[in-house]
């Protein structure tokens, strides 16, 4: 199972892929902290945040993750799921749906679209699962980039919500 689109290669995720992915999270936070983001996902890396190595080692071993690969190097990872984190103050849907739990790059691959191909590809399966609706929650901080970003996706915001004073959104796409 395993799409090829631009050169990048998606592939099923496995724990085998738990020390990259936590690699890519803590680039993630220092990178987005030296460009003043320290709201996103905060300041301390995620291996070293308690409960963050668990946290990936349970993305990998009771989610469905995806790994995208440039040269056979894992660059970028996404993990979908039946609904959203029940620690997050978002309720399921109605109906049945997959839900983007991460979705993350190794900056070294920036301008190579793989955020874009991840979601091409979490489109394919939910599709390919019989399911119609695609839901993913994001950070709506810092003027809605990342919102954006997903709008560009095809996403449609439905709701925005408070994790303590995180603001975050929750957005929809129909799969047909």
């Amino acid at each position: 199972m395993n799409d090829t689109t631009r050169g990048v290669r998606v592939r099923r995720g496995g724990p085998a892929d738990a020390p990259a992915v936590l690699d890519m999270l803590d680039a993630a936070v220092i990178w987005m902290n030296d460009r003043g983001n320290t709201e996103q996902w905060g300041t301390t890396p995620f291996s070293q945040k308690p409960g963050g190595i668990e946290r990936v080692n349970r993305y990998l071993t009771e989610q469905t993750p995806y790994i995208a690969e440039v040269d056979g190097t894992p660059a970028a990872a996404m993990v979908l799921h039946s609904g959203p984190d029940p620690q997050a103050p978002i309720a399921p849907a109605e109906e049945p749906e997959r839900f983007v739990r991460l979705l993350v790059s190794d900056r070294r691959f920036a301008g190579r679209q793989l955020g874009s191909a991840l979601l091409a590809h979490a489109v394919n399966e939910t599709r390919r699962a019989g399911v119609r609706l695609l839901r993913v929650d994001c950070w709506a901080g810092g003027g809605g980039a990342l919102v954006a970003f997903y709008e560009r996706h095809g996403f449609t915001p439905t709701h925005t919500f408070l994790a303590g004073s995180w603001p975050g959104q929750v957005l929809a796409q129909r799969v047909d």
